[in-house]
C-alpha cells in the first residue's frame, strides 16, 4: 500500500525518530474495510494506528482509556470488545474498566452504560477473568480537599437548589460524595473520562471545571492536549475543536497560578458581564412555587465567593412558597408590582427600583400581585453549601390578606 505524498509528510512530523520511513504500516483494518473504503482502510492503518496509537506524550494505557470512555460514553458498543481487549493488554486492569463503566453512567447516561455491561463481561469471561479481578473488594473512600469540596458543593446549590432541588442534593450527596471518593478509579482517572465524556457529548460548559479539577488531580498540560487530539478520530473533529476555547483558558489560568497571578486563584482574571436574558429561561418548580413563574439569568460567583442569585418572574397571583435564607437574600425589583411577606408581620407592596433585604434565618414568601406581573432580582450567599430552605406553600387565604395592603 503506498501512502499519498501529504499522508507520509505529516507522519513524518510525529513519527518516533526509530521507525522507518519507508516501511509498510501494520494492518489494523479489518479487509471488508479496505474493501469497501479503501481510504479508511489506509487512514486507520497508517495514521490512526501507525501514528496517533504511537505518539510518547500519552501512554498505551491512557490511549485505551481514553477510547474506551470514548467508546462507552459515546454508545459505540460495536467496537468496544477489540478495545477492552486492547486496554486489557495495555495495562487497564478489569475492575478499572467497570469502574469506568459505572462512572461515565453518570456523565452519559444509564442506558450507554448498561449497553456496555454484558460486553465487558463477555471479554472478561473469555479472558478467565473472575470476580475478584473484576470486582475485587473495594479500598477506603477517597479523602478529597475539604475547602474545594465545600466551594463546589456551595456552587451546585446556588446554581441548582431553586430549580432542582433533588439534583443538587444528589450532586453533592451520591456523584461527587460517594462515586468521586470510590478507590476503584484513582482521581486523575476519574476526571480523565469525564472529561472524554464532556467532549464525546459537545457538553462544553462543564468542561473548564473539569480540565481544572483534572489538573489538580495530576494530568498535565500535555496529556491533555493529547486527549483531544486522540478524540479527533474517536469523537469527530468537530467536538475535538469545540475544546480547544475551554481548554486554552485553563492552561492559561494554569501558567498565571505557576507565576504566582493570585487572580488565577480565583480562576478569572477579567470582569464578567451578564447580559439581560442571558441563559435559558426555566419555570419555577411547582414543589416552591404557586402560579407561572420563569427563572433566567442565574449566576454564581467563582470561589471563594459564596454569591449567586437570578432573575425570577411571576405573572400576576405566582408566588414563592415559604422559606428561609441561611445568610439572607436582597431582592431588587425590576418590572411590575409585587408583593414581600415576613411571618407574622403584613404583606408589603414592592415596585420598580425597590430594594428588599431578608435577614437570615426570617421565614418570609414573595411574588407579583393578582393584578400585576412582577420581575426581581433575588441575590444569596451560600453556607455550607446551601443557600435557602423551602417549606410549606402560601395558601390563598394567606395570599389574599394582601389585598388590604393597597395600590396595585
Amino acid at each position: 500500500m503506498k501512502l499519498p505524498a501529504a499522508l507520509a509528510a505529516a507522519m513524518s512530523l510525529a513519527a518516533p525518530a526509530e521507525a522507518d520511513a519507508g516501511s509498510e504500516p501494520e494492518r489494523v483494518a479489518p479487509p471488508i474495510v479496505h474493501e469497501v473504503t479503501p481510504a479508511l482502510g489506509t487512514y486507520t492503518d497508517a495514521v490512526l494506528f501507525g501514528d496517533v496509537w504511537k505518539r510518547p506524550d500519552l501512554s498505551p494505557r491512557d490511549r485505551s482509556l481514553v477510547t474506551i470512555a470514548a467508546l462507552v460514553a459515546g454508545g459505540n458498543t460495536a467496537q468496544m470488545t477489540g478495545h477492552f481487549n486492547r486496554g486489557l493488554d495495555n495495562g487497564v486492569t478489569p475492575d478499572e474498566i467497570a469502574a469506568t463503566i459505572t462512572h461515565l453512567a453518570f456523565y452519559a447516561g444509564w442506558p450507554k452504560a448498561m449497553s456496555a455491561v454484558g460486553i465487558a463481561k463477555d471479554v472478561f469471561t473469555r479472558r478467565n477473568l473472575g470476580p475478584d479481578q473484576v470486582a475485587p473488594e473495594p479500598g477506603p473512600p477517597i479523602t478529597l480537599d475539604a475547602a474545594s469540596e465545600a466551594r463546589r458543593a456551595a456552587a451546585v446549590e446556588a446554581q441548582v437548589g431553586a430549580v432542582a432541588p433533588a439534583l443538587a442534593t444528589y450532586t453533592n450527596a451520591v456523584l461527587f460524595g460517594d462515586l468521586w471518593r470510590r478507590a476503584d478509579l484513582t482521581p486523575r482517572d476519574r476526571s480523565l473520562v469525564t472529561i472524554v465524556a464532556l467532549i464525546v457529548n459537545s457538553q462544553t460548559d462543564q468542561l473548564p471545571f473539569h480540565l481544572h479539577r483534572g489538573m489538580d488531580n495530576g494530568l498535565t498540560r500535555t496529556q491533555l492536549s493529547e486527549v483531544i487530539t486522540h478524540l479527533a478520530f474517536y469523537a469527530g473533529w468537530p467536538r475535538a475543536m469545540s475544546a480547544i476555547p475551554a481548554a486554552r483558558t485553563v492552561f492559561e489560568d494554569h501558567m498565571r497560578e505557576q507565576a504566582g497571578d493570585p487572580a488565577s486563584a480565583q480562576g478569572r482574571v477579567t470582569m464578567d458581564i451578564l447580559h439581560p436574558g442571558a441563559g435559558p429561561s426555566t419555570p419555577g418548580p411547582v414543589e416552591y412555587f404557586t402560579g407561572s413563574v420563569k427563572i433566567s439569568s442565574r449566576f454564581q460567583r467563582d470561589a471563594p465567593a459564596r454569591i449567586g442569585g437570578a432573575s425570577v418572574s411571576f405573572e400576576p397571583g405566582a408566588r414563592t412558597a415559604w422559606h428561609t435564607h441561611p445568610l439572607g437574600q436582597t431582592l431588587v425589583v425590576t418590572a411590575g408590582c409585587g408583593w414581600v411577606q415576613q411571618e407574622g408581620e403584613d404583606i408589603q407592596e414592592m415596585g420598580i427600583g425597590d430594594i428588599v433585604w431578608i435577614p437570615p434565618g426570617v421565614k418570609h414568601w414573595h411574588g407579583a400581585t393578582p393584578g400585576s406581573s412582577m420581575t426581581h432580582i433575588a441575590v444569596a450567599e451560600a453556607l455550607d453549601g446551601k443557600s435557602v430552605d423551602w417549606m410549606e406553600h402560601v395558601t390563598d387565604e394567606q395570599y389574599r390578606r394582601g389585598r388590604r395592603s393597597g395600590g396595585c
